[in-house]
């Protein structure tokens, strides 16, 4: 491990774990992104909308248009109490405190006016009578707030059990409530605090506590109530966490398991708000009585009394982000735990996403210090998609919350701190490796150089090589038709088509040199089978040049087509750093490198346009190469037998290749003898060589001419059998 990796290992560790305490931490506006994932998970996937025996009896405006602003009399509420009773209600639970006495009440309204004596004033109705006595012998549930006024307590009107200790410490705390009228809370079968979300700092009501506890006593909600009467239930049966002190994990309400945080809070899962939950009070109050399908919707029902009335301010924000009146998030609280369709949020989900942080955030450190950015961002990407898809089928399909955004947004800061350290610190030598090789060497190359130190030796370096030529023919005419300025786009069109083959095959390209261009294989790292692609290099430029040919890319037209020669030979030569101190060039030298340029320069005599070496040749066996000859070169005493390469392997094991091969071979039997059939076989061999490439006509038109090339095999084949 290098200084620079270490360093990077370390700061992007120390990233990691600031993220990870951070997490633990768990501050304000991680809550809020985690809250709001959850809200448009809702949103995409709703609670589906079953019809349930609950309703809302809205004192909604067309009411309060038929009977007079809030609040009305009490006996018109004890009149409702009335109906919905004889509707068969199964609870009628009040969203409305009665915290005060009627002032519209007669006997109210007379005693303000002054001597009116005592007996009379007894004798005129009073509304909250007539209100309490209609609690009697039904089901009504009466809703208490949490004041800040005093020391009042309501009754509580359901016994608690519990399966350890009381958690009187785990829900939200009070030590005082809105005082209800001692003859509604005498009367009442049932009382539950409206509050729903006490302490809340979020508009958006995501949760209720369905308890509140005062230290020593636990008080239900009105939706626990409301659900309680409606059964003719008397307990509550709490659950606990074992070993965990003040929690609670379920509450049990006559027939109903409800999972709860452990501050015995209910996740709401919701349903859209919808015309068919509300009944309006008008309807219930007419003069006429309910019409019949009022009676069959609230026959059995659990009926929530309440306000959608703007100028009420009982309006609130559901996860939907819908707004709703108050009443219909208790009426939405009993469907859901009559649907039996709860959300959770486990106790070890905070646990698990600290975690996932800790996890994912190391192996993206190790990826990106030692691997590369774009591996570690791929992970990251994983991560991302795997965190969404398990938040997303947990919430789908079993109700479990668990925030993917806050795992994902600190895998992501991991990602780019560790990526922008290594832009500083640990790719200093990469890029100036890529500043010297950038311009010779493919990207294959590049990654492996980078990533295989070794294989970088500078300054001289003996290895075995295969070194191509190539060279545009007839370069001289042209240049003399053409000015220089079409010269040099020429020459940029042709060597640039033609360097990206090279580049393409992993091949090093060392230098232009006017219109030629040299290139070779196995350097700066070794490269397997250097030799066969060197010779796909050539078939592919051969496939390039005609492209350019037939497309016309150098607007000669169709009476001048630009042709190539390609040399090859493998062999050892010397490779590295080649010129002075300020100014270098890496390149290669020796014999090796000669043969090849000279091989290049052969193939105007052979009338091919690609020969390669014996050497080279042993490395294709398998394409398909014809015998050339052995053609003496410049500057070398002994003789080189060359090949032209026709194509490869595909091309080799076909019929026709097979016939002319066959035939060829004959030729050069023939030559070789200094048989007279030779010409036959010449022509019998330019005839079927036509059909598999154009260039090898010339080849066997001048292959008869040279016999001595071939007679010089011969001759070398005797000579190694004397020594």
């Amino acid at each position: 491990m290098t200084r620079a990796q270490q360093v990077g290992i370390l700061v992007g560790l120390v990233i990691v774990a600031a993220l990870t305490l951070l997490r633990a931490a768990d501050p304000s506006f991680y809550r809020l992104a985690r809250e709001s994932v959850f809200d448009e998970y809702q949103r995409l996937e709703p609670r589906p909308f079953e019809d349930m025996p609950v309703r809302v009896v809205d004192i909604d405006e067309a009411s309060l248009k038929a009977f007079g602003q809030w609040p009305w009399p009490r006996d018109r509420l004890a009149l409702l109490v009335d109906r919905l009773s004889a509707m068969g209600a199964a609870a009628i639970a009040f969203d409305i405190l009665f915290s005060e006495p009627d002032r519209l009440s007669p006997r109210t309204v007379v005693a303000e006016v002054g001597g009116v004596s005592e007996d009379l004033l007894n004798r005129l109705p009073d509304n909250d009578a007539t209100f309490a006595q209609s609690f009697e012998g039904r089901p009504i549930v009466l809703g208490f707030a949490i004041s800040n006024d005093g020391r009042r307590l309501p009754q509580v009107k359901a016994g608690f059990a519990f399966t350890g200790e009381p958690p009187f410490g785990a829900p939200p705390s009070f030590s005082t409530a809105t005082p209800l009228l001692p003859a509604f809370e005498a009367n009442a079968a049932g009382i539950g605090h409206i509050s729903l979300d006490p302490g809340n700092p979020s508009a958006v009501v995501r949760t209720i506590p369905l308890l509140l506890s005062d230290g020593e006593q636990l008080y239900p909600n009105l939706t626990l109530e409301a659900l309680r009467v409606a059964q003719g239930a008397s307990t509550y049966l709490l659950a606990d966490a074992p070993d965990v002190p003040d929690t609670i994990t379920e509450i049990k309400v006559g027939e109903f398991v409800v999972p709860v945080t452990a501050a015995g809070e209910l996740w709401l899962y919701l349903d859209a708000d919808r015309a068919d939950r509300y009944v309006s009070a008008r309807a219930i109050l007419a003069d006429d009585g309910p019409p019949e399908d009022v009676r069959a919707q609230l026959q059995g029902a659990i009926v929530f009394v309440g306000t959608s009335a703007a100028g009420l301010q009982d309006i609130r924000t559901t996860a939907l982000g819908q707004h709703v009146p108050g009443v219909s998030i208790h009426a939405q609280a009993v469907e859901q735990i009559l649907s039996g369709r709860f959300l959770s949020r486990p106790d070890w989900a905070n646990g698990l996403e600290i975690l996932a942080i800790a996890i994912a955030g190391c192996l993206i450190v190790v990826l990106t210090t030692f691997v590369s950015p774009a591996v570690a961002l791929a992970f990251g990407l994983l991560v991302t998609v795997v965190a969404l898809a398990a938040s997303w089928v947990a919430f789908r399909y079993a109700g479990l919350l668990f925030d993917p955004l806050v795992p994902i947004a600190s895998a992501t800061i991991a990602h780019f701190a560790a990526t922008g350290l290594r832009i500083l610190v640990v790719d200093r030598e990469r890029r100036q490796v890529r500043r010297a090789f950038g311009q010779y060497l493919s990207p294959e190359l590049l990654y492996r150089i980078e990533h295989t130190h070794d294989a970088l030796r500078l300054g001289g370096d003996e290895r075995e090589l295969t070194v191509m030529f190539v060279d545009v023919r007839n370069f001289t005419d042209m240049s003399e038709q053409l000015s220089p300025s079409e010269v040099v786009t020429f020459l940029n069109r042709l060597l640039d088509a033609l360097s990206r083959d090279v580049i393409d095959n992993e091949g090093t390209l060392d230098k232009f040199i006017g219109d030629s261009i040299m290139a070779f294989w196995n350097a700066p790292v070794d490269i397997l089978d250097h030799g066969r692609k060197a010779v796909r290099t050539a078939l592919a430029m051969r496939q390039t040049l005609a492209r350019l040919n037939s497309e016309d890319a150098f607007g000669f037209g169709d009476e001048r087509r630009v042709s190539i020669g390609i040399g090859i030979h493998t062999g050892l030569a010397c490779v590295g750093n080649m010129g002075a101190e300020a100014h270098f060039n890496y390149s290669a030298v020796g014999d090796t490198v000669n043969v090849s340029a000279r091989i290049e320069a052969a193939c105007k005599e052979v009338g091919t346009d690609i020969l390669v070496s014996e050497s080279t040749a042993r490395c294709i066996s398998e394409m398909a190469l014809l015998e050339a000859g052995t053609l003496a070169l410049k500057g070398r005493r002994s003789r080189t037998k060359m090949f032209a390469v026709v194509g490869d392997e595909r091309l080799a094991a076909s019929d026709a290749f097979a016939d002319l091969r066959s035939v060829h071979d004959g030729l050069v039997k023939a030559l070789q003898d200094r048989s007279g059939n030779a010409r036959q076989l010449a022509r019998e061999a330019k005839a079927k060589s036509a059909t598999l490439s154009e260039g090898l006509p010339e080849f066997y038109r001048r292959m008869s001419r040279r016999s001595d090339h071939f007679q010089q095999d011969v001759e070398a084949e005797k000579d190694v059998a004397v020594k």
